[in-house]
C-alpha cells in the first residue's frame, strides 16, 4: 500500500566536512517517494549540501539529486588529496579521524591564532571557490523547484542575510562558510559577510514564513549535549564554538514550543500561528559528539564515506522509529524543552 505524500523541508546545519554526515542523510530520505521536499535552508556546509540538491533536483527530480551530492562530495575529497590538512601516520594508526596531531593542522592553527587571513592569506584565495563554479548550475538553481534559502552573517551588523534561489552566487555559498580566523570576510553588494552559522545555522524562519510544509526535517551536526567539561584549549574553543553555532536554532525551537503551548491565543496572529503549527523532526546520530573540531577540515574520501554511511544508518533509524510520525506530529519533545527554560 503506497503512503499518502507528505509535504515537507529539511533544515541543514554546516560543520565543514562534517557535512558528509548530511549528505548520508539526505541520500536516505530521497529514496523516500512519499516525501514531497518543498525548500531547504542550510548554513556553511548545509549550504553547500542545499543548493547541490536544488541543482541536482532540477535536473533529475530526487535522483538526480543524490547524483549531484555524489558527485560534489567526490571533488570536494579530490581537491583536498594535496590539501596540508591531512592526518599522522599516528592518527591513522590510531584509528582517529581528527587532525590534531598532523603539521599542517598545527601549523595553521598557529597561524590563525596569531596572525588574521588578511595577513596569511592577503590574496583571498579559497579553495572552494572553483569547486563550486564547476559543480553547481547556478542558472538551474534559481529556477529549481526546490527553493532554497542560504544563510550569512553580515559583519557589519551582526544579523543574518538569507539568500534565496535567485541570489545564490558561488560568492553566497563561501559567504555562508566564511570562518573568520581562516578567510576574508567575502563581499557581496557593498557589505562584508562571514559564516552564517554566527547567525543562523541554520536559519528556520523562512522555512515557516515561505513554505506551505508543516514539517522541517532538521539534520544537526554540532552536538547540543557533550559529557564533561572541556579542559585543553583545543576542547575549550571547540565547543564555544558549538553553544554559538547552535544558539540561534535552539531559540527558535524554543519559540515554536513556546506558541504551541499558548497556540489558543494566538487566532489574531497569523505570523505566530504559522510557528506554531509547525511539526519538528531531528535526525541524530551520536558519532557527531564524538569527533573534535580538527576533523571538520579532514576531507580525506574514508572519513567522507563513513559519514556518509552513518548518515544513512542515521536516517533509516529516524525513519524506522518516526516515518509515520511525519505529517501528523512533531517528534521532537517540545515540553522537555520548555522545561529547560
Amino acid at each position: 500500500m503506497d503512503r499518502e505524500r507528505v509535504l515537507v523541508d529539511f533544515a541543514l546545519q554546516g560543520g565543514g566536512s562534517h557535512g558528509a554526515f548530511t549528505w548520508g542523510v539526505l541520500d536516505r530520505l530521497l529514496e523516500e517517494t512519499w516525501l514531497d521536499l518543498e525548500g531547504v535552508s542550510g548554513t556553511s556546509a548545509g549550504a553547500m549540501n542545499a543548493t547541490v540538491l536544488a541543482d541536482g533536483y532540477a535536473a533529475g527530480g530526487p535522483e538526480g539529486a543524490r547524483k549531484a551530492l555524489d558527485s560534489y562530495w567526490a571533488h570536494v575529497s579530490e581537491a583536498a588529496r594535496y590539501s596540508p590538512f591531512k592526518r599522522s601516520p599516528l592518527d591513522k594508526m590510531l584509528g582517529r579521524w581528527g587532525l590534531d596531531a598532523a603539521p599542517g593542522y598545527m601549523f595553521m592553527d598557529f597561524m590563525t591564532r596569531m596572525f588574521s587571513p588578511y595577513q596569511f592569506n592577503p590574496m583571498g584565495g579559497n579553495a572552494l571557490a572553483p569547486i563550486l563554479a564547476k559543480q553547481i548550475n547556478f542558472e538551474r538553481v534559481r529556477t529549481s523547484p526546490v527553493k532554497v534559502f542560504i544563510t550569512a552573517t553580515n559583519v557589519r551588523t551582526g544579523r543574518p542575510r538569507v539568500f534565496r534561489n535567485a541570489d545564490i552566487t558561488p560568492e553566497a555559498l563561501m559567504a555562508s562558510a566564511c570562518l573568520p580566523t581562516l578567510f576574508q570576510a567575502v563581499e557581496i553588494d557593498g557589505e562584508a559577510y562571514w559564516d552564517g552559522g554566527y547567525s543562523g545555522n541554520p536559519t528556520l524562519a523562512p522555512l515557516v514564513s515561505e513554505l506551505k510544509s508543516d514539517d522541517t526535517i532538521l539534520i544537526p551536526i554540532n552536538p547540543l549535549e557533550r559529557p564533561g567539561t572541556p579542559k585543553t584549549p583545543a576542547e575549550i574553543l571547540n565547543r564555544l564554538n558549538e553553544v554559538s553555532f547552535n544558539s540561534v536554532a535552539v531559540k527558535e525551537l524554543y519559540m515554536m514550543a513556546l506558541l504551541q503551548r499558548h497556540t489558543a491565543e494566538l487566532s489574531g496572529d497569523s505570523e505566530a500561528c504559522n510557528w506554531a503549527r509547525m511539526r519538528v523532526h531531528i535526525v541524530r546520530n551520536p558519532i557527531m559528539a564524538g569527533l573534535g573540531f580538527s576533523s571538520k577540515l579532514n576531507a580525506e574520501w574514508e572519513f567522507l564515506t563513513m559519514l556518509k554511511e552513518e548518515g544513512r544508518k542515521a536516517a533509516q533509524t529516524f525513519l524506522d522509529a518516526h516515518g509515520h510520525d511525519i505529517g501528523k506530529t512533531s517528534t521532537v519533545d517540545f515540553n522537555m524543552l520548555l522545561s529547560e527554560l
